[in-house]
């Protein structure tokens, strides 16, 4: 990893650690991985001095809830210059995150885009292998999170169907249950959809690959 010298902080896995105890901990989820990050387009100049302009560092963060049914959140956090505290500034559920855009699927590089909902987010990442790790982290984060929401779909589809009865069936007291409302009459149910799933693009293949056969071995969290 890359040593580091801002606010005190010698490495990335003190940064992640200090992050996720100021931060994560409190709120009972789980950091998975934290990458520090600069916008690759200025937002509009500010017309504030320099030496009234707050400078900081940002970071992009991907947790997890420690409560069932689990929720993948990720979570933009920045530090100021100085100061030894992390401040949460925005969050998105994964189900919000439309779109992960890895620019170039042929060589390593620190860019990426995030495409949510409401706001599309061009970054830069403190280095190429450090927006590896991340793509790999939240790529296994969101195969876990999407396969145990379709576990849970079939488990409340085969619920759903067994509590349905069909016309005429005999109730408890022995008095038969009226004849079913014709179709015309009957209410239609909201079907039940399976969620959208995440899309990575433009990502080398290595950091979509099972993680099992990855050549870079992701030791920093465990998913869920």
């Amino acid at each position: 990893m890359e040593k580091r010298t801002r606010a005190g902080f010698r490495t990335t896995m003190n940064v992640d650690s200090e992050i996720n105890k100021q931060l994560f901990l409190p709120q009972n989820e789980r950091l998975l991985v934290a990458l520090e990050v600069q916008r690759r387009q200025k937002k509009r100049r500010s017309f504030l001095p320099t030496s009234s302009r707050e400078e900081y560092t940002t970071f992009i963060c991907v947790s997890v809830t420690n409560t069932s049914p689990h929720q993948l959140l990720i979570t933009k956090v920045k530090q100021f210059s100085g100061s030894p505290s992390f401040t949460r500034r925005s969050q998105w559920t994964v189900e919000q995150l439309k779109q992960v855009n890895g620019i170039n699927p042929n060589k390593d590089t620190p860019e990426f885009d995030l495409v949510f909902d409401n706001a599309v987010d061009q970054w830069v990442a403190s280095s190429s292998p450090e927006k590896c790790i991340f793509i790999q982290v939240l790529y296994r984060a969101c195969q876990t999170h999407w396969e145990s929401k379709a576990g849970s779909l079939v488990n409340l589809r085969k619920l759903k169907a067994s509590q349905q009865k069909t016309p005429n069936q005999i109730e408890p007291t022995g008095v038969p249950k009226e004849p079913a409302a014709p179709r015309t009459l009957q209410v239609r149910r909201k079907s039940i959809a399976p969620p959208r799933k995440t899309e990575f693009i433009n990502c080398q293949s290595k950091l979509t690959r099972d993680a099992s056969s990855m050549n870079l071995v992701i030791y920093r969290c465990k998913a869920f």
